[in-house]
Protein backbone atom coordinates (compact mmCIF):
# COMPACT_ATOMS: atom_id res chain seq x y z
CA UNK A 1 0.00 0.00 0.00
CA UNK A 2 1.36 3.57 -1.15
CA UNK A 3 2.34 5.44 2.19
CA UNK A 4 -0.34 8.45 1.16
CA UNK A 5 -2.70 5.88 1.27
CA UNK A 6 -1.81 4.56 4.44
CA UNK A 7 -1.63 8.23 6.08
CA UNK A 8 -5.08 8.68 5.50
CA UNK A 9 -5.54 5.87 7.61
CA UNK A 10 -4.45 6.82 10.76
CA UNK A 11 -7.18 7.23 13.43
CA UNK A 12 -7.09 10.76 14.88
CA UNK A 13 -7.41 11.89 18.61
CA UNK A 14 -8.90 12.99 20.74
CA UNK A 15 -11.77 15.29 19.20
CA UNK A 16 -9.49 17.36 16.93
CA UNK A 17 -11.78 16.93 14.02
CA UNK A 18 -11.48 20.03 11.44
CA UNK A 19 -9.54 22.08 14.04
CA UNK A 20 -5.69 21.33 13.51
CA UNK A 21 -4.60 24.01 11.52
CA UNK A 22 -6.43 26.62 14.09
CA UNK A 23 -5.19 24.83 16.80
CA UNK A 24 -1.47 25.32 15.28
CA UNK A 25 -1.69 29.01 14.70
CA UNK A 26 -2.68 29.42 18.01
CA UNK A 27 -0.48 27.77 20.16
CA UNK A 28 2.25 29.21 17.59
CA UNK A 29 0.43 32.77 18.78
CA UNK A 30 0.98 31.64 22.21
CA UNK A 31 4.43 30.77 21.94
CA UNK A 32 5.12 34.48 21.53
CA UNK A 33 3.82 35.59 24.59
CA UNK A 34 5.49 33.08 27.01
CA UNK A 35 2.51 30.50 27.34
CA UNK A 36 3.39 27.44 25.55
CA UNK A 37 2.86 24.06 27.67
CA UNK A 38 4.63 23.51 30.76
CA UNK A 39 7.54 20.29 30.91
CA UNK A 40 7.22 17.97 33.98
CA UNK A 41 10.29 16.54 35.38
CA UNK A 42 10.13 12.84 35.70
CA UNK A 43 10.68 10.95 39.04
CA UNK A 44 13.53 8.22 39.80
CA UNK A 45 13.23 5.21 38.55
CA UNK A 46 11.57 2.54 41.54
CA UNK A 47 9.99 -0.42 40.72
CA UNK A 48 7.17 -2.84 42.99
CA UNK A 49 4.63 -5.22 42.88
CA UNK A 50 1.30 -4.22 44.12
CA UNK A 51 -1.91 -5.82 45.17
CA UNK A 52 -5.03 -3.79 45.73
CA UNK A 53 -7.55 -4.36 48.24
CA UNK A 54 -10.74 -3.19 48.73
CA UNK A 55 -12.21 0.71 47.18
CA UNK A 56 -11.40 1.80 44.04
CA UNK A 57 -14.24 -0.34 41.52
CA UNK A 58 -16.95 1.20 39.66
CA UNK A 59 -19.62 -1.09 38.31
CA UNK A 60 -19.10 -0.96 34.63
CA UNK A 61 -21.60 -0.74 32.05
CA UNK A 62 -21.89 -1.49 28.31
CA UNK A 63 -19.26 -2.57 26.40
CA UNK A 64 -20.41 -2.99 22.84
CA UNK A 65 -20.43 -0.25 20.24
CA UNK A 66 -23.42 1.70 20.52
CA UNK A 67 -25.98 1.57 17.44
CA UNK A 68 -24.55 3.43 14.20
CA UNK A 69 -21.02 3.68 15.74
CA UNK A 70 -19.65 2.78 12.60
CA UNK A 71 -20.72 5.25 10.67
CA UNK A 72 -20.33 8.07 13.63
CA UNK A 73 -18.59 10.71 14.08
CA UNK A 74 -17.32 10.59 17.25
CA UNK A 75 -15.76 13.69 17.24
CA UNK A 76 -18.55 16.30 16.50
CA UNK A 77 -20.86 16.33 19.53
CA UNK A 78 -21.25 17.75 22.86
CA UNK A 79 -20.39 17.64 26.60
CA UNK A 80 -22.85 16.99 28.80
CA UNK A 81 -23.15 16.04 32.87
CA UNK A 82 -22.48 12.84 34.32
CA UNK A 83 -23.15 12.26 37.50
CA UNK A 84 -22.25 8.82 37.93
CA UNK A 85 -18.54 10.07 36.86
CA UNK A 86 -15.28 10.29 37.76
CA UNK A 87 -14.60 6.60 36.72
CA UNK A 88 -12.12 6.49 39.60
CA UNK A 89 -10.70 8.06 42.10
CA UNK A 90 -7.25 10.04 41.56
CA UNK A 91 -6.75 10.22 45.81
CA UNK A 92 -6.68 6.40 45.27
CA UNK A 93 -4.67 6.27 42.53
CA UNK A 94 -0.93 5.52 42.38
CA UNK A 95 -0.07 6.61 39.55
CA UNK A 96 -1.13 10.43 39.47
CA UNK A 97 1.42 12.93 39.18
CA UNK A 98 1.36 15.75 41.42
CA UNK A 99 0.51 17.95 38.60
CA UNK A 100 -2.52 16.47 37.92
CA UNK A 101 -3.77 15.88 41.06
CA UNK A 102 -6.07 19.07 41.23
CA UNK A 103 -7.97 17.80 44.05
CA UNK A 104 -5.69 17.07 46.52
CA UNK A 105 -3.82 20.79 45.48
CA UNK A 106 -6.64 22.16 47.25
CA UNK A 107 -9.11 22.50 44.06
CA UNK A 108 -12.51 23.80 45.76
CA UNK A 109 -15.07 22.65 42.75
CA UNK A 110 -16.02 19.41 41.22
CA UNK A 111 -18.30 20.02 38.46
CA UNK A 112 -15.81 19.53 35.95
CA UNK A 113 -15.58 16.15 37.22
CA UNK A 114 -19.14 15.45 35.73
CA UNK A 115 -18.56 16.47 31.81
CA UNK A 116 -19.18 13.50 29.74
CA UNK A 117 -18.76 13.42 25.82
CA UNK A 118 -21.47 12.75 23.74
CA UNK A 119 -21.19 12.61 20.18
CA UNK A 120 -23.92 14.06 17.72
CA UNK A 121 -25.16 10.60 16.22
CA UNK A 122 -23.96 8.04 18.31
CA UNK A 123 -23.68 7.08 21.76
CA UNK A 124 -20.34 5.95 23.02
CA UNK A 125 -20.02 3.17 24.41
CA UNK A 126 -19.68 2.88 28.15
CA UNK A 127 -15.59 2.59 29.11
CA UNK A 128 -15.43 -0.98 30.38
CA UNK A 129 -12.11 -1.82 31.89
CA UNK A 130 -12.38 -5.38 32.38
CA UNK A 131 -13.28 -5.84 28.30
CA UNK A 132 -10.55 -4.00 27.68
CA UNK A 133 -8.32 -5.90 29.99
CA UNK A 134 -9.75 -9.35 28.28
CA UNK A 135 -9.47 -8.49 24.63
CA UNK A 136 -6.18 -6.95 25.46
CA UNK A 137 -4.50 -10.19 27.07
CA UNK A 138 -0.98 -10.32 26.35
CA UNK A 139 -0.91 -7.03 24.41
CA UNK A 140 0.92 -3.95 25.16
CA UNK A 141 -0.34 -0.26 24.39
CA UNK A 142 2.33 2.21 24.62
CA UNK A 143 2.15 6.26 24.87
CA UNK A 144 4.81 8.19 22.96
CA UNK A 145 5.05 11.55 23.50
CA UNK A 146 5.25 14.40 25.69
CA UNK A 147 3.37 15.27 29.06
CA UNK A 148 0.12 15.58 27.47
CA UNK A 149 0.80 11.65 26.79
CA UNK A 150 1.78 11.36 29.94
CA UNK A 151 -1.85 12.73 30.88
CA UNK A 152 -3.12 10.54 28.62
CA UNK A 153 -1.33 7.35 29.98
CA UNK A 154 -1.76 8.14 33.86
CA UNK A 155 -5.74 8.20 33.11
CA UNK A 156 -6.12 4.94 31.28
CA UNK A 157 -3.79 3.40 33.99
CA UNK A 158 -6.40 4.24 36.80
CA UNK A 159 -9.32 3.52 34.47
CA UNK A 160 -8.18 -0.01 34.20
CA UNK A 161 -7.08 0.02 38.25
CA UNK A 162 -10.51 1.18 39.00
CA UNK A 163 -12.36 -1.32 36.52
CA UNK A 164 -9.61 -4.64 37.56
CA UNK A 165 -10.75 -7.14 40.25
CA UNK A 166 -9.85 -5.93 43.57
CA UNK A 167 -6.98 -9.12 44.07
CA UNK A 168 -5.32 -8.01 40.74
CA UNK A 169 -1.35 -7.81 40.96
CA UNK A 170 -0.48 -4.73 39.03
CA UNK A 171 3.17 -4.17 38.27
CA UNK A 172 4.53 -0.18 38.47
CA UNK A 173 7.59 0.67 37.20
CA UNK A 174 9.10 4.54 36.86
CA UNK A 175 11.57 5.88 34.56
CA UNK A 176 12.60 8.15 32.28
CA UNK A 177 12.28 7.87 28.84
CA UNK A 178 10.08 4.74 29.91
CA UNK A 179 7.21 4.25 32.67
CA UNK A 180 5.02 1.21 32.65
CA UNK A 181 2.32 -0.06 34.54
CA UNK A 182 1.58 -4.31 34.06
CA UNK A 183 -1.89 -5.74 35.39
CA UNK A 184 0.06 -9.02 35.65
CA UNK A 185 -3.27 -11.77 35.60
CA UNK A 186 -4.04 -10.34 32.64
CA UNK A 187 -0.47 -9.69 30.97
CA UNK A 188 -1.52 -6.03 29.58
CA UNK A 189 1.13 -3.58 29.50
CA UNK A 190 0.28 0.29 29.14
CA UNK A 191 3.55 2.06 29.18
CA UNK A 192 4.96 5.83 28.45
CA UNK A 193 7.64 6.60 26.16
CA UNK A 194 8.84 10.51 26.67
CA UNK A 195 9.94 12.05 23.45
CA UNK A 196 8.65 15.57 23.33
CA UNK A 197 9.73 16.06 19.60
CA UNK A 198 9.24 12.11 18.01
CA UNK A 199 12.09 13.68 15.97
CA UNK A 200 15.36 13.38 17.64
CA UNK A 201 17.39 15.77 19.49
CA UNK A 202 21.07 14.87 19.03
CA UNK A 203 24.46 16.18 21.21
CA UNK A 204 27.00 17.66 18.44
CA UNK A 205 30.22 19.61 18.67
CA UNK A 206 28.55 23.03 17.82
CA UNK A 207 25.22 22.16 20.98
CA UNK A 208 21.98 19.97 21.16
CA UNK A 209 20.42 19.66 17.70
CA UNK A 210 16.78 19.05 16.63
CA UNK A 211 17.26 16.46 13.26
CA UNK A 212 13.80 17.61 11.68
CA UNK A 213 14.56 14.38 9.35
CA UNK A 214 15.85 12.13 11.91
CA UNK A 215 13.91 9.77 14.29
CA UNK A 216 14.80 6.78 16.66
CA UNK A 217 11.69 4.40 17.25
CA UNK A 218 13.32 0.92 17.95
CA UNK A 219 11.90 1.47 21.57
CA UNK A 220 9.01 1.66 20.13
CA UNK A 221 8.67 -1.37 17.70
CA UNK A 222 6.49 -4.57 19.06
CA UNK A 223 3.66 -2.33 20.93
CA UNK A 224 0.03 -3.86 19.87
CA UNK A 225 -1.06 -0.23 19.86
CA UNK A 226 1.31 2.86 19.67
CA UNK A 227 -0.68 6.04 20.53
CA UNK A 228 1.69 9.68 19.72
CA UNK A 229 1.55 12.97 20.56
CA UNK A 230 3.61 15.93 19.98
CA UNK A 231 3.23 19.87 19.63
CA UNK A 232 3.57 21.93 22.53
CA UNK A 233 7.46 21.82 22.48
CA UNK A 234 7.37 22.88 19.49
CA UNK A 235 6.55 26.28 21.07
CA UNK A 236 8.90 26.84 23.44
CA UNK A 237 11.89 29.63 22.90
CA UNK A 238 14.73 30.61 25.19
CA UNK A 239 15.53 28.65 28.04
CA UNK A 240 12.29 26.64 27.63
CA UNK A 241 13.76 25.28 24.66
CA UNK A 242 15.94 21.83 24.74
CA UNK A 243 17.86 22.37 21.99
CA UNK A 244 20.21 25.07 20.42
CA UNK A 245 19.99 24.68 17.01
CA UNK A 246 17.70 22.67 14.77
CA UNK A 247 18.54 20.93 11.34
CA UNK A 248 17.00 20.37 8.19
CA UNK A 249 18.55 18.34 5.61
CA UNK A 250 22.40 19.46 5.52
CA UNK A 251 21.27 22.89 6.71
CA UNK A 252 21.67 23.60 10.19
CA UNK A 253 20.58 26.91 11.89
CA UNK A 254 19.97 29.11 15.29
CA UNK A 255 15.55 28.53 14.58
CA UNK A 256 13.24 28.46 11.65
CA UNK A 257 9.38 28.68 11.43
CA UNK A 258 7.99 26.35 13.97
CA UNK A 259 5.24 25.71 12.21
CA UNK A 260 7.24 24.84 9.30
CA UNK A 261 9.26 22.91 11.10
CA UNK A 262 6.54 20.72 13.09
CA UNK A 263 5.44 19.50 9.84
CA UNK A 264 8.68 18.90 8.36
CA UNK A 265 9.03 16.78 11.67
CA UNK A 266 5.71 15.16 11.16
CA UNK A 267 6.17 13.98 7.80
CA UNK A 268 9.48 12.48 9.21
CA UNK A 269 7.42 10.27 11.67
CA UNK A 270 4.92 9.59 8.87
CA UNK A 271 7.58 8.20 6.47
CA UNK A 272 8.91 6.23 9.84
CA UNK A 273 5.32 4.46 10.33
CA UNK A 274 5.19 3.63 6.84
CA UNK A 275 8.19 1.97 6.83
CA UNK A 276 9.39 0.85 10.14
CA UNK A 277 5.43 -0.60 11.66
CA UNK A 278 3.64 -3.61 10.60
CA UNK A 279 -0.03 -1.77 10.73
CA UNK A 280 -1.21 -5.48 10.23
CA UNK A 281 -0.40 -6.25 13.85
CA UNK A 282 0.14 -2.80 15.40
CA UNK A 283 -2.73 -0.04 15.61
CA UNK A 284 -0.93 3.42 15.46
CA UNK A 285 -2.93 6.83 16.89
CA UNK A 286 -2.32 10.22 16.25
CA UNK A 287 -3.55 12.04 19.57
CA UNK A 288 -3.79 15.46 18.03
CA UNK A 289 -3.53 18.72 19.14
CA UNK A 290 -4.35 19.27 22.85
CA UNK A 291 -5.31 23.48 23.28
CA UNK A 292 -4.58 25.71 26.12
CA UNK A 293 -6.54 28.27 27.76
CA UNK A 294 -4.25 30.88 28.30
CA UNK A 295 -5.82 33.84 26.59
CA UNK A 296 -9.42 34.61 28.02
CA UNK A 297 -10.16 36.38 24.19
CA UNK A 298 -10.27 33.36 22.36
CA UNK A 299 -13.46 32.71 24.65
CA UNK A 300 -14.81 36.33 25.14
CA UNK A 301 -13.67 37.04 28.12
CA UNK A 302 -10.67 39.51 27.74
CA UNK A 303 -7.26 39.04 29.97
CA UNK A 304 -8.72 35.84 31.83
CA UNK A 305 -6.86 32.35 31.45
CA UNK A 306 -8.43 29.17 32.88
CA UNK A 307 -8.09 30.11 36.00
CA UNK A 308 -10.96 29.90 38.70
CA UNK A 309 -13.00 28.95 35.53
CA UNK A 310 -15.71 26.11 37.26
CA UNK A 311 -17.85 25.59 33.55
CA UNK A 312 -17.50 25.04 30.18
CA UNK A 313 -17.42 27.61 27.19
CA UNK A 314 -21.19 28.32 27.03
CA UNK A 315 -23.24 28.18 23.94
CA UNK A 316 -23.05 25.72 20.81
CA UNK A 317 -20.01 27.50 19.13
CA UNK A 318 -16.52 28.49 20.46
CA UNK A 319 -16.01 31.94 20.27
CA UNK A 320 -12.63 32.08 18.67
CA UNK A 321 -13.68 29.73 15.64
CA UNK A 322 -14.23 25.95 14.55
CA UNK A 323 -11.66 24.15 17.21
CA UNK A 324 -11.76 20.88 18.45
CA UNK A 325 -14.40 20.34 20.98
CA UNK A 326 -12.34 19.93 23.93
CA UNK A 327 -11.34 23.43 23.91
CA UNK A 328 -14.69 24.24 25.29
CA UNK A 329 -13.41 22.67 28.62
CA UNK A 330 -11.51 25.46 29.90
CA UNK A 331 -12.41 25.01 33.53
CA UNK A 332 -10.35 20.95 33.07
CA UNK A 333 -6.61 22.73 33.79
CA UNK A 334 -5.16 22.14 37.19
CA UNK A 335 -4.28 26.16 36.71
CA UNK A 336 -2.85 26.77 40.43
CA UNK A 337 -4.08 23.57 41.99
CA UNK A 338 -1.37 21.68 40.54
CA UNK A 339 1.44 20.21 43.00
CA UNK A 340 5.33 21.45 42.82
CA UNK A 341 4.27 22.53 39.86
CA UNK A 342 5.05 27.01 40.57
CA UNK A 343 2.45 29.35 38.38
CA UNK A 344 -0.82 28.84 36.20
CA UNK A 345 -1.10 25.69 34.27
CA UNK A 346 -3.63 25.93 31.13
CA UNK A 347 -2.29 23.18 29.49
CA UNK A 348 -2.15 20.16 31.03
CA UNK A 349 -5.39 18.55 32.28
CA UNK A 350 -6.51 17.49 36.33
CA UNK A 351 -7.22 13.87 36.67
CA UNK A 352 -9.51 12.92 36.33
CA UNK A 353 -10.82 14.90 33.82
CA UNK A 354 -10.42 15.14 30.11
CA UNK A 355 -8.05 12.82 29.37
CA UNK A 356 -10.69 10.00 30.49
CA UNK A 357 -12.39 10.67 27.50
CA UNK A 358 -9.79 10.92 25.21
CA UNK A 359 -9.53 7.06 26.35
CA UNK A 360 -13.07 6.52 26.19
CA UNK A 361 -13.01 7.30 22.70
CA UNK A 362 -9.68 5.23 22.08
CA UNK A 363 -11.41 2.22 23.77
CA UNK A 364 -14.61 2.91 20.99
CA UNK A 365 -12.21 2.89 18.50
CA UNK A 366 -10.87 -0.41 19.40
CA UNK A 367 -13.89 -1.74 19.78
CA UNK A 368 -14.92 -0.96 16.05
CA UNK A 369 -11.32 -2.05 15.00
Amino acid sequence: MAAKQRHRQLPLLPLLAAAVAWSLLRAAAAAGTGTGTLGLRHKPARQHNSTRHGGGRRAQRGGAPGTGMASCNLFQGSWVYDDTLPMYDAAGCPFVEPEFDCQKYGRPDKLYLKYRWRPASCELPRFNGQDLLRRWKGKKILFVGDSISLNQWESLACMLRAAAPASSRVAYARGNPVSSVTFQDYGVSVAYYRSTYLVDIVEESVGRVLKLDSITGDAWLGADVLVFNTWHWWTHTGRDQPWDYVQDGGQVMKDMDRLTAFSKGMSTWARWVDSSVDTSRTKVYFQGISPTHYNGADWGEGSRSCAQQTQPVPGPAYPAGPVPAQAAVRDAHPSAYSGGHPGNDCSHWCLAGVPDTWNQILYASLLLA
